[in-house]
């Protein structure tokens, strides 16, 4: 299974009154869209994307638990020193999912709020496990897909897809006893740099006896 991660760029913000006279920042916009070839060559069918929005809506947003992060990590799992928001509403609309976070009162939702106050602009990120079927000239997400967070804040949806896709699509994962595990990048790299020992071994034992032969 791959990580995927598709970036939205335009956002509304919204800011609400509290009955304590606070006021809530929030963040509203499309999250994700289904049954359209997108700038990665991926297609969501909306059957896949409509299920797993649905699980998410009650597995996590009912449960407030539905959490960004700000930035992009590096992995399927959000962590919680790096949450900004907490998305409160996920529907569809059409073949559209719109969303609407809340963003806390954590460091990372204080940067976001900052950067929002002093007129940047931010986009957001979807992020899930899936596997790919490539036919008709695009990636389709196939029916395993699995939302990790609907979305986390992004600085700069606007840039090339190839640079997101080095980071968030070149790593595999897998299921192993229910925890999501990284692939063992580590146990390749072990590989090669026994392999390179064991040449470098071999050349100096050529050496040593090409040296104690001149004897």
């Amino acid at each position: 299974m791959k990580l995927i991660a598709e970036q939205i760029q335009e956002v509304e913000y919204i800011v609400e009154d509290k009955d304590d006279g606070k006021k809530d920042m929030k963040i509203r916009g499309i999250f994700m869209q289904a049954d359209q070839k997108n700038r990665n060559g991926r297609v969501y069918p909306f059957a896949v994307l409509n299920k797993e929005v649905q699980r998410y809506n009650k597995e996590f947003v009912a449960e407030g638990r539905a959490f960004g992060e700000l930035g992009h990590p590096e992995g399927p799992t959000v962590n919680l020193d790096r949450v900004s928001h907490m998305i409160t509403k996920l529907e569809a609309d059409g073949k559209n999912f719109v969303g609407e976070a809340k963003l806390l009162s954590t460091p990372m939702g204080e940067i976001a709020k900052a950067l929002i106050k002093d007129g940047g602009k931010l986009g957001v990120s979807s992020r899930g496990m899936g596997s790919l079927e490539s036919r008709s000239g695009a990636n389709y997400v196939k029916d395993d897909f699995y939302l990790a967070t609907a979305a986390d804040i992004v600085a700069d949806p606007s840039a090339p897809q190839a640079f997101v896709e080095g980071i968030m699509e070149g790593k595999e994962w897998v299921w192993n006893n229910g925890i999501l595990k990284e692939v063992d990048v580590a146990e390749i790299k072990d590989e090669i740099n026994e392999s390179v020992r064991k040449k470098q071994s071999n050349v100096s034992a050529l050496a040593f006896a090409k040296f104690l032969s001149k004897l």
